[in-house]
């Protein structure tokens, strides 16, 4: 992804989750995603998918079960 996709995705976050703490970063050495940050926790990678001319863009957010150990 180029930086200013980077951005724009980085802006969209930011705005839909009401936190400007998100930061979206590159991943070295892949061009295919990049990595959403809160803070200085990663929280999720973005894929990219552009087969057949329709773009989009996938979030996945893995939750560890013992960070739900403190939830009621």
């Amino acid at each position: 992804m180029n930086h200013p996709e980077i951005i724009k995705l980085q802006k969209f976050l930011q705005r839909t989750f009401n936190n400007r703490n998100i930061d979206v970063r590159p991943r070295a050495k892949l061009n295919d995603s990049v990595e959403v940050f809160i803070g200085e926790e990663s929280i999720g990678l973005i894929h990219i998918d552009d087969e057949d001319g329709d773009k989009s863009y996938m979030f996945s957010m893995s939750i560890l079960d013992i960070d739900l150990e403190d939830i009621e």
